[in-house]
């Protein structure tokens, strides 16, 4: 027999709902990385302004010193260091403006709390209208107020040093320490070529919603200042990568591979590379062991890439320098070893062939070799997929 809720149950649960964490718990190790990195930027940043203000130090105001607001900082760059408010352009320009508008507010002679509405106001507007919002930021300007006798000292040269000063040197820090720990910071890198290096979005990105429309639904649902653009789309496009995996889940790579292979050993030579490149019509050769263990693999743009260069360094025909490498002369022949390069990625012939799809949508990858237990048992190029793909109404159930 169940019984209901009672009104005072229900007021905790909702209690709960409103004021309990949004957010889920961060694994032990990223707090730690987190932790460690920003105390020691902030650590190392206090003991080079310390440095600086020995050799400096003559009696006249300076500002080569910490501010409390750099705590605030060091959280987002540190612990957050994908969000739009934690970018080089958000900290920087952020702080700065704020800490500009609070020294006007206080050379204007305000009472100080009059100056710190007006300076709180200012770098709220300010940062939103540079597109700089940084938290931390209004922390600045009310620090700056509450600094009045170092402001009046100091005058406009309060938001260089510090200010500025201070979160440059920890931008610095955060870039070497995120990338150092295998976190990409800054986080975005907007107009980023594509492989080819056109400006033509990836193929797999052209049916889907543009940076406007993007951008148009963060702002709809006012979560602009949470996550950019660049970061909606990439979620987008593992969420379709997914939803192709669980679309196409019936159907595995191995069902699709090419079992009759053509290999090459790593001895083998160019010229015999060559030849089975012209014979099969192949545009990658695996590059295999003794055991049928995949060791690498040559495409036709390895050649192309390799007579290219021998041309350009001995100041060559591309032909001549194409026949040198293939044709026998008094040197030792080039090997497939000499060229072969390690695979961009295997599957196994159980996974689905939803995970090709990111894999052979762009870039040089040609073909993923499939690889069971240790041994090459086939090979998926981009005509498979496709093949696979265009039957797909035949293979959905009805």
């Amino acid at each position: 027999m169940s019984t209901q809720p009672s009104p005072l149950q229900n007021a905790l649960a909702h209690f709960a709902r409103w004021f309990g964490p949004a957010m889920a718990r961060p694994t032990l190790r990223e707090a730690v990385r987190a932790g460690t990195g920003a105390g020691l930027a902030l650590a190392l940043s206090g003991l080079l302004l310390l440095g600086v203000h020995a050799q400096v130090a003559d009696g006249s105001p300076h500002g080569l010193l910490l501010i409390a607001p750099l705590g605030a900082s060091a959280f987002l760059l540190f612990a957050v260091p994908n969000s739009p408010l934690a970018q080089p352009w958000s900290a920087i320009t952020g702080n700065t403006v704020s800490a500009l508008i609070a020294i006007t507010a206080v050379l204007s002679g305000l009472p100080q709390l009059a100056a710190i509405g007006l300076a709180i106001t200012g770098a709220i507007l300010a940062m939103a209208m540079l597109r700089a919002m940084h938290p931390p930021g209004a922390a600045v300007a009310l620090a700056t107020v509450l600094s009045e006798q170092m402001v009046r000292d100091l005058g406009y040269s309060f938001a260089l040093a510090p200010v500025l000063l201070d979160t440059s040197l920890l931008v610095v820090l955060a870039i070497a320490w995120n990338r150092l720990t295998g976190r990409r910071y800054p986080f975005r890198q907007p107009g980023e070529a594509n492989a080819h290096g056109t400006r033509d979005r990836p193929p797999e990105a052209r049916l889907g919603l543009s940076p406007e429309a993007l951008a148009s639904i963060l702002e709809r649902y006012r979560l602009s200042a949470n996550i950019g653009t660049e970061d909606f789309a990439r979620l987008l496009a593992e969420a379709e990568t997914e939803a192709a995996r669980l679309h196409v889940g019936g159907l595995t790579c191995g069902e699709i591979m090419s079992k009759d292979l053509t290999t090459v050993t790593p001895e083998t030579s160019l010229r015999d590379v060559a030849e089975l490149f012209r014979r099969h019509r192949f545009k990658t050769l695996p590059v295999t062991g003794p055991q049928e263990q995949l060791l690498g693999v040559i495409t036709q743009n390895d050649l192309i890439q390799r007579a290219r260069n021998e041309a350009i360094l001995h100041q060559a025909s591309f032909a001549r320098a194409l026949s040198s490498l293939l044709l026998p002369g008094k040197d030792a022949p080039l090997r497939a070893a000499d060229i072969m390069s390690p695979p961009a990625g295997t599957v196994a012939s159980s996974d689905s062939i939803g995970i090709l799809v990111k894999s052979l949508a762009d870039g040089g990858v040609q073909a993923i070799p499939v690889v069971d237990q240790g041994k090459l048992t086939g090979i998926i190029t981009r005509s498979d997929l496709l093949a696979a793909l265009a039957h797909m109404p035949l293979w959905r159930p009805a």
